[in-house]
């Protein structure tokens, strides 16, 4: 018969408080490849770009700083996508977007006169400013089509584009990628439409599925007799959730599903709960959080500070499956929700804790990176980890607790005894720490509470 062996009650409760001190285990597969990533980009449509080129007195010397934040990948954001807005305006209003068909040529068969400033709102400088930093992804889209091809003769409050104008506004959409192409800019990615299933007060215009589908038979033949280099989305639909029936048309069509590369959809009705049921590229293309004043809060319970759009970023990467995550504005006036606000009129700026929170991810997960798989035991940590194509590894850990945290990771692929780790909260803005360090093929890691932890292996 064994003898059963009586532990000292010093040493039982040392072994208890140790266990309950282990860091909770998790795994990262490095070697396994979930989907690739194409960028994280911003917008500075309905001449906000104007606005960053001085329009309200930002100086050069500010300008760069900002472009700096936006685009530089030392100090900044590092964004990858620039989004476009393609215009509808006969006026050059603030807040509105200048077309290049003001004048009703007479009829859909008529001979348009387009007209080009080069300037686009202050977009083509911005553009060109982006090619310089490194940016490859130029994603046009246009909110309305010019009023007379529309049913209510408007740019503004819907309405629809008239069936006979389907032919005339596909050259339309292609005149301007081709304008940006004489200015040294390739459209990459264009849309024909924005939340096709909203009415707004502003430029807007509706398509059901069906009128998506019809009018993709037509632009995607255009598209690819254009000589562009240029490649169809659709169609930036409100919500994530109300996407998905523009994406089971196209999927349907034959025609529609050649003519698209990348399918494109906004979650403000809702959070990218599900993936869209594709197997072409997904982007959440459209997004900042509800708000009626500026903020440059992390963590205050709000759902328009720093740590809501961290966590949103988590959840469409995994949940939503999404290959591109593109902010609505980059910087603008006022009580925006955009990452960072102009002085209105004045030459000073200021930054908000969401553009940390993007840029978190955006500095670090360049285009062409894969998500890889994880393995978390811990309900209070939101975790995604990518691989480069350079190598480098970046694990991103969203501490959603109170108290701090202490965690493990088995890795699999790679090696790497000097990880860096950046933390931002509060308090710290993409900030260098010493929270992370490797032993053998384990990665130890310090989470700060309600912080997100960036570590970055070579």
């Amino acid at each position: 018969m064994k003898r059963l062996t009586v532990l000292p009650l010093a040493l039982l409760l040392a072994l208890i408080t140790q266990a309950a001190a282990a860091p909770a285990q998790h795994g990262i597969d490095f070697r396994t490849s979930l989907q690739p990533i194409d960028g994280f980009g911003f917008s500075m449509a309905f001449q906000r770009a104007d606005l960053l080129h001085g329009a309200r007195g930002l100086s050069p010397e500010k300008q760069r700083q900002v472009l700096d934040l936006l685009l530089g990948e030392d100090e900044g954001a590092g964004l990858s996508i620039l989004r476009l807005g393609i215009g509808s305006s006969t006026d050059r209003v603030y807040d509105h977007m200048p077309t290049i068909l003001p004048t009703d040529p007479g009829g859909p068969d008529a001979p348009p006169a387009y007209v080009w400033d080069g300037w686009d709102g202050g977009q083509v400088w911005l553009a060109k400013e982006a090619k310089a930093y490194g940016v490859r992804r130029f994603y046009a889209d246009a909110w309305s089509a010019p009023a007379f091809m529309k049913t209510n003769g408007s740019e503004n409050d819907g309405g629809e584009l008239r069936p006979e104008w389907r032919r005339a506004y596909a050259d339309y959409l292609v005149q301007y990628a081709k304008f940006y192409r004489q200015e040294g800019i390739g459209i990459t990615d264009l849309g024909f439409t924005n939340e096709p299933d909203w009415t707004a007060t502003y430029a807007s215009m509706r398509f059901t599925p069906q009128q998506a589908v019809d009018f993709l038979e037509v632009l995607g033949p255009t598209v690819r007799a254009s000589g562009l280099n240029t490649a169809v989305v659709c169609c930036d639909a409100a919500g994530w959730d109300r996407q998905s029936a523009y994406t089971e048309a196209i999927e349907a069509d034959p025609a529609a599903d050649r003519a698209v590369r990348t399918i494109t959809g906004h979650r403000y009705s809702g959070p990218t709960a599900v993936p869209q049921p594709t197997d072409e590229h997904v982007w959440m293309s459209e997004w900042s959080p509800d708000g009626s004043s500026w903020n440059e809060n992390w963590d205050d319970g709000s759902g328009y500070d720093g740590l809501t759009v961290a966590a949103d970023i988590h959840h469409t990467l995994t949940a939503g499956n999404a290959n591109a995550y593109v902010y609505w504005t980059g910087a603008s006036l006022g009580s925006t929700r955009g990452l960072i606000r102009l002085a209105d009129p004045g030459d000073d700026y200021r930054v908000s804790k969401r553009f940390w929170a993007l840029a978190a991810f955006s500095r670090f997960i360049r285009p062409g990176a894969v998500r890889v798989p994880v393995t978390n035991s811990d309900p209070a940590l939101q975790i995604t980890a990518f691989r480069n194509t350079d190598g480098r590894r970046v694990i991103e850990i969203l501490n959603t607790a109170t108290t701090e945290r202490s965690a493990a990771f088995s890795l699999r692929g790679g090696h790497d005894r000097h990880p860096e780790g950046y933390v931002t909260d509060g308090t710290r803005s993409l900030t260098p720490a010493d929270v992370a360090s490797v032993r053998g093929t384990t990665l130890t890691a310090t989470l700060a509470p309600r912080a997100l932890t960036t570590i970055v292996l070579d």
